[in-house]
């Protein structure tokens, strides 16, 4: 091989390969190629009261998008950032960005900065979901903790449309929360107590296909 890529952002700095794998492959003399750096525009959205508070107090005026690349391209194990862009304002505004870039160039209270907008964003989650997984598997083959997650993504993201294409397009029919029978099985196993099959009713309504 002689590159590798993997999906990276201050929201997922641990899914998949994440920041360990990150970290191997340049240990190895590999180029990585970051994708889902916007996390599929949920980063790129109106910011959430409280996501801009934070970001108010760096003294720092920038674009959700900016932030969110400033991020990666600070690290310099970061080859390539593959930003999808749809107009050519998004290509202007992303090449701008990339020319202020430079490995190394956040202070350690701007790095501090990106750590408390995440801690803000997760705790914006409806669900208390952990994806710990210990409701699996569902007699019905219901996919119960990428329910979960997608509703609350919808809910903290304000990106209801994207997550509604997720859902109708790219997620099983099979696995779907409408296909929940009300067992039980899932809440009895769950260490979070999440009142799981009522979460999962409020799921299909906002995301499914319109009735």
């Amino acid at each position: 091989w002689t590159m590798c890529q993997i999906q990276y952002n201050f929201m997922d700095v641990y899914y998949q390969a994440g920041r360990d794998g990150l970290a191997y492959a340049a240990s190895r003399g590999l180029g990585v190629a970051v994708m889902e750096p916007l996390r599929g525009g949920q980063l790129a959205q109106q910011l959430p009261p409280a996501v801009e508070a934070v970001w108010r107090r760096s003294g720092v005026r920038a674009s959700p998008v900016d932030r969110a690349l400033q991020w990666l391209w600070d690290q310099p194990d970061v080859g390539t950032v593959l930003s999808g862009m749809s107009s050519l304002e998004q290509v202007r505004q992303n090449l701008a960005s990339a020319e202020r870039s430079r490995p190394q160039s956040l202070s350690d209270v701007e790095r501090a900065l990106y750590l408390e907008a995440k801690a803000a964003y997760d705790g914006l989650r409806p669900i208390p979901c952990t994806q710990c997984k210990y409701c699996l598997p569902c007699p019905n083959g219901v996919d119960v903790p990428r329910n979960l997650q997608l509703y609350n993504e919808a809910t903290v993201y304000r990106h209801l449309a994207g997550t509604q294409r997720t859902y109708r397009l790219f997620f099983p029919p099979e696995q779907r929360a409408d296909k929940c029978r009300r067992c039980g099985e899932c809440e009895t196993r769950c260490p979070q107590q999440i009142p799981i099959m009522d979460w999962l009713a409020k799921v299909e309504p906002l995301l499914g296909p319109p009735q």
